[in-house]
């Protein structure tokens, strides 16, 4: 069992060291697979990127990755988010927020509307931070999205009110207003339903 850790510890550093040294540069698995000299080098990746907070990049991240691609974008660190929450509460938060981020509004997986060269892809937050006596409890996390987490969107506004929304809806191309309501009704099926009987008796 030692020797299996010492095994792993070797090919994450063997990992963070080639990055480290590459800045910029994509990568694919192969590449990878061998500077880690083991089969598990996607979880040693993910630690790197989760519990250390390197900013590696996937196809996810950056739409000019392809897929099985990574790159450190950068020598600033991320902070950890996830270290200490349980999978189920991580769904349950997610489900809960609609996979939305909770700052910007972006939707996990598409592309991001502050800034074009990436997805969106989110994180679990703190409502009240740790260091502020915040706990991991439901009720004090909330999805974010890596950009509104790096603070690159500046946007911590207040949300928008319901006749502003509706005042940029009406001045939409038709193409966008149909969006719009393609995602209200995938957003609230059993609501859209009655108020589509209501309108019709």
């Amino acid at each position: 069992m030692k020797l299996k850790q010492t095994k792993q510890k070797g090919s994450r550093a063997r990992l963070r060291e080639f990055f480290l040294a590459n800045v910029g540069k994509a990568f694919n698995s192969d590449t990878l697979r061998r500077i880690a000299g083991t089969s598990e080098w996607a979880r040693r990746v993910r630690e790197l990127r989760n519990e250390e907070g390197l900013n590696i990049a996937t196809h996810n991240d950056r739409s000019s990755l392809k897929m099985g691609e990574y790159m450190l974008l950068d020598l600033k660190i991320k902070p950890s988010f996830e270290r200490d929450i349980s999978k189920e509460t991580r769904a349950f938060v997610l489900d809960r927020n609609g996979y939305t981020c909770q700052m910007c509004g972006a939707a996990a997986g598409e592309a991001h509307p502050f800034d074009q060269g990436r997805k969106t892809r989110l994180h679990i937050g703190h409502i009240i931070d740790k260091s502020m006596g915040g706990t991991d409890d439901p009720a004090n996390l909330k999805a974010i999205c890596s950009v509104c987490n790096e603070g690159a969107s500046n946007i911590t506004l207040n949300r928008p009110q319901a006749i502003k929304l509706l005042a940029q809806i009406r001045r939409a191309p038709t193409s966008d207003q149909l969006d719009i309501l393609k995602w209200i009704i995938k957003k609230f099926p059993v609501q859209a339903l009655k108020i589509l009987r209501d309108f019709n008796t």
